[in-house]
């Protein structure tokens, strides 16, 4: 009978050593992957996020179907808003912006929620453009925008495709404030709040500011007398604490917007759209994936948001 072989020192330390090997392989892939997820979860919270265009709202400028890279580090990159894979809100911060948005820019944002309405409970967020920047003045007169008293000229690629227009004594009930004599096609003159402000509240002047303090953090309610109460005080002033900003779509008369909802505040603001990564057509959208990747827009791939 043959005896068993023992294996000598030397080749159980190669089996170690080999064993070894192969751990170190498998932590040093471990690593690579933890740090790529950590970096796309870095670029994606603080630096560029992908967002799909749902609606015409923002014809021709952007269609439905349009894929946009958004700049979310120009404004002010925010700490994490909800818990990953949850739409549970979280408290976050903004760190420093390089600019502020200005007039004309393409902005993704939260939908801030309308009069006497809570935000969703799930976060929707829109995109159109930044008409009027907190302290601005904006009047609209026959569908022509003017901002400070200046023509806010009409984006290139913007839609006007209502043939009638709503004369100025016909009053929309669905228009921003809640009572204003007025509709989408003439409307103002509105000033932007701005932060630092002390605006005037009174039972007709409440509605345009009721969604500002509730969204600052305060209660508010009217009596029947018309007396305002914020945090349970009777006031007839009060002190912003937010930059607002005003937005519509290019799409003037499709467009669900500030015209009929208000302001948006700067910390709902998500970031500036750049880029139209890839299109397809959404109307026309077939069933299979080799149908839909054939209909792609092919001549939108690549180009700059303005």
């Amino acid at each position: 009978m043959e005896e068993a072989q023992i294996p000598d020192a030397a080749s159980a330390g190669e089996v170690e050593a080999a064993n070894e090997r192969k751990k170190s392989r498998a932590r040093e892939y471990a690593e690579t992957i933890g740090l790529t997820m950590l970096a796309a979860l870095f670029l994606k919270f603080f630096i560029v996020e992908a967002y799909r265009i749902p609606t015409g709202s923002m014809e021709n400028t952007l269609l439905a179907g349009d894929f946009l890279l958004v700049n979310k580090f120009i404004y002010g990159a925010k700490t994490p808003r909800y818990i990953p894979l949850t739409r549970v809100r979280l408290p976050f911060i903004t760190l420093p912006a390089f600019m502020k948005p200005r007039t004309g820019d393409v902005v993704v944002f939260e939908f801030p929620g309308g009069y006497e309405a809570e935000r969703p409970a799930d976060a929707v967020n829109y995109v159109k453009r930044c008409i009027a920047a907190p302290g601005d003045t904006l009047m609209i007169v026959n569908r022509q925008v003017f901002v400070n008293g200046r023509i806010f000229p009409l984006p290139p690629r913007a839609k006007l495709d209502r043939r009638h227009m709503f004369p100025k004594e016909f009053r929309d009930y669905r228009i921003f404030p809640k009572g204003a004599a007025s509709n989408e096609d003439n409307f103002g003159p509105l000033i932007i709040p701005q932060k630092g402000d002390v605006i005037e509240v009174g039972p007709t002047t409440i509605s345009e500011y009721w969604n500002i303090i509730r969204h600052e953090g305060h209660t508010v309610s009217v009596k029947g007398n018309g007396s305002v109460f914020i945090d349970g005080a009777e006031v007839t002033t009060y002190s912003v604490e937010k930059d607002y900003y005003f937005m519509m779509g290019d799409n003037r008369d499709n467009s669900l917007d500030s015209r009929f909802w208000g302001f948006v505040p700067d910390d709902l603001i998500i970031g500036k759209a750049i880029l139209v990564y890839w299109s397809w057509d959404e109307a026309a959208l077939p069933d299979g994936f080799f149908d839909r990747i054939a209909s792609g827009r092919w001549d939108r791939i690549g180009t700059f948001v303005r």
